[in-house]
């Protein structure tokens, strides 16, 4: 199956699953090593946080997306595009997917925002720009 990591440089996965612009794409089976097949990187308006649900998107090929912390919206938006969203505190791909499939991947503590992200309302940064970990530049 096609598992997605984000990651903020291609290395370590990323803190914010949202606002995260580069994804590993592997394809990996239990009992087996995952392999890296392809690689996403979104342009700032596609990242997961401001795209909507009713467009195609890069991240529609893969069945599970691997991130470090994550919000209800975006646990929301990879449910309803048929995508099983994982948080993780983990920061190496590899071992993040394998510990996925053995079940003791450990999970990402909930973000503590002071609001929601939904599509198209207003989330409160006031068009401020983000880096590819979320944070306000």
């Amino acid at each position: 199956m096609k598992i997605a990591v984000g990651t903020k440089d291609f290395e370590t996965i990323a803190t914010h699953g949202g606002r995260t612009r580069r994804f590993l794409v592997y394809e990996a089976e239990a009992g087996s090593d995952p392999v890296e097949t392809g690689r996403i990187e979104l342009a700032e308006e596609e990242v997961l946080h401001l795209c909507g649900d009713g467009r195609p998107h890069p991240i529609d090929a893969v069945r599970v997306v691997i991130t470090g912390s994550s919000g209800a919206g975006f646990v929301a938006h990879m449910k309803r595009r048929g995508i099983e969203p994982v948080t993780t505190t983990e920061t190496d791909p590899v071992r993040a997917i394998r510990g996925w499939f053995a079940g003791t991947l450990d999970p990402a503590p909930e973000p503590q925002h002071p609001h929601e992200h939904h599509d198209g309302h207003h989330d409160g940064h006031n068009g401020d720009r983000h880096d590819d970990e979320g944070h306000r530049r």
